[in-house]
C-alpha cells in the first residue's frame, strides 16, 4: 500500500464515523429524544448522547479533511474542482467545511443559548434540531452517492 491508498481508506474511514454518527443521531436518537414524554428528560437523553459524539467528531472530521487534502495534493486533482463533472468534489469541500464551522465555532458559540433554549422550551428545541439535522444528513448522503458513483465514472460523475 502506498500513501494515497492509506490515506484514502483512512478517508473513507472517518468519513463513514462523522456521516454515520451524523445519522445515528438524525434518526435515532432524535426521535428517541422527541418521543420521551417529558421533554426535559428528552432534551437530557439528547444532550448526553450528542455530547460523547460530539468528542469523537472533533477528531473525526478534521482528519477527513486532512486526508482529502492530502489526497488532492498527492494526486494533482486541483484541476478537477472547476470541472462540473466532477462537482461532488466541491461538494465534498463545502460539506466538510459546514460542519467545520457547525462543531468548531458554532455550537461552542451557541451553547449558552441553546442551554437557555432547551430550559425554556425543550421540545421545541428537538424539533428545531430535527429539522436542522436532517437537512445536513440529506447534504451528506447526496455528497457521498456522488464521490462514489463520481470517482467510479457513474452517472453522477
Amino acid at each position: 500500500m502506498d500513501d494515497v491508498e492509506i490515506a484514502r481508506a483512512l478517508h473513507v474511514l472517518f468519513v463513514a464515523h462523522w456521516i454515520g454518527g451524523v445519522a445515528f443521531v438524525t434518526l435515532v436518537a432524535l426521535p428517541l429524544a422527541r418521543s420521551c414524554a417529558d421533554a426535559g428528560k428528552g432534551w437530557a437523553l439528547f444532550e448526553a448522547i450528542e455530547r460523547r459524539f460530539a468528542a469523537q467528531v472533533r477528531v473525526s472530521i478534521p482528519l477527513a479533511g486532512a486526508t482529502g487534502l492530502w489526497m488532492a495534493w498527492r494526486l494533482d486533482l486541483w484541476g478537477l474542482f472547476a470541472s462540473p463533472a466532477f462537482w461532488w468534489m466541491d461538494a465534498m469541500v463545502l460539506l466538510w467545511a459546514l460542519f467545520m464551522v457547525i462543531v468548531f465555532v458554532i455550537e461552542p458559540l451557541a451553547h449558552g443559548r441553546i442551554a437557555a433554549m432547551a430550559a425554556e422550551a425543550p421540545a421545541a428545541l428537538l424539533v428545531r434540531l430535527s429539522r436542522a439535522h436532517r437537512v445536513l444528513l440529506a447534504a451528506g448522503i447526496v455528497t457521498i452517492l456522488g464521490a462514489v458513483a463520481g470517482a467510479h465514472g457513474g452517472v453522477f460523475g
